[in-house]
């Protein structure tokens, strides 16, 4: 896949309008990845959903989707803003799996991921932590799709690389880590949990360091293609994901903690970066840490 600049706007943020996917081209996205879509529709949590932290965000909406179906005419729209769009799907089996990512194929997805850990939806939460389940869910999407399939693979686990084995081994073509951190802010006025499912998904800033020990780690024993995602607020964060083994990032929480601004800033420090540092292209930074620390 050919990307104009190797930043992504992540899934979950502006993504079910394909009108406001396109305002993150506009602003200098090299990529969009949409909302995660079910095969069916879903409500998701009643709220409160999202609690804004001074380290991050924390959210349990619950994967409100359309449905896939409903989602044609955004992905259509997406498409026409002249950069890749990735469709991220999700579901309770196998075949929910490959079923939603035949119809982002028929709609014109340039690749799909595969939310498999998201860490406040049971039953999706479940299956991005079992390497067998992550592996099948993978091979059967690969087998019914010509698309790339991306994993997006959780933190909430004890071996991260173990699951980037087993999507390897099920043939994805890349890996995106990570999901949000499972976390909890309790109201000690009510003395309850502030958020209506009680447990959430954090990200921002404060998961960064944990998703750059990921990327780092899978680099170190799978071949894919990693693209990192986690805490990105400015282009020093990306070059800190690059250097670590990412061949691209996906940023989401900035745009709601800075503005859409934020894909132009960080690959205009990019540029920056490389030319004060002697480098041609983002791909000569790719896995430097890596060979310094050997």
């Amino acid at each position: 896949m050919k990307f104009r600049n190797p930043t992504m706007l992540a899934s979950g943020f502006l993504g079910v309008s394909g009108l406001t996917l396109g305002r993150a081209v506009e602003a200098g996205a090299g990529a969009i990845v949409t909302k995660s879509s079910s095969l069916k529709p879903r409500e998701g949590n009643p709220g409160p959903t999202i609690v804004e932290l001074p380290v991050g965000l924390l959210n349990a909406i619950g994967l409100a989707s359309p449905g896939i179906v409903l989602m044609k005419d955004e992905i259509e729209e997406a498409k026409r803003s002249g950069v890749p769009v990735i469709v991220s799907v999700f579901g309770f089996s196998v075949s929910d799996y490959s079923k939603s990512a035949r119809f982002a194929e028929t709609y014109g997805a340039d690749a799909v991921e595969l939310n498999v850990s998201c860490p406040h939806v049971s039953g999706v939460s479940e299956i991005g932590q079992d390497p067998k389940i992550v592996a099948k869910v993978t091979r059967t999407v690969k087998q019914a799709v010509d698309i790339p399939v991306f994993a997006k693979l959780s933190p909430n686990v004890s071996n991260i690389v173990e699951i980037g084995r087993a999507v390897e081994r099920a043939g994805a073509d890349a890996i995106t880590a990570i999901n949000t951190i499972k976390g909890m802010l309790i109201d000690i006025r009510v003395r309850l949990p502030v958020l209506s499912a009680k447990i959430g998904g954090l990200s921002g800033p404060a998961i960064k360091p944990v998703a750059v020990r990921c990327v780092y780690e899978l680099v170190e024993k799978v071949k894919l293609p990693i693209i990192g995602v986690g805490g990105i607020m400015g282009w020093e964060d990306a070059v800190e994901f690059f250097l670590a083994g990412a061949s691209a990032v996906q940023i989401g929480t900035a745009i709601l903690r800075k503005d859409l601004n934020v894909f132009s800033e960080v690959t205009q420090g990019l540029a920056s970066y490389l030319k004060a540092n002697g480098f041609t292209s983002v791909s000569e930074l790719v896995g430097l840490a890596h060979s310094k620390s050997s």
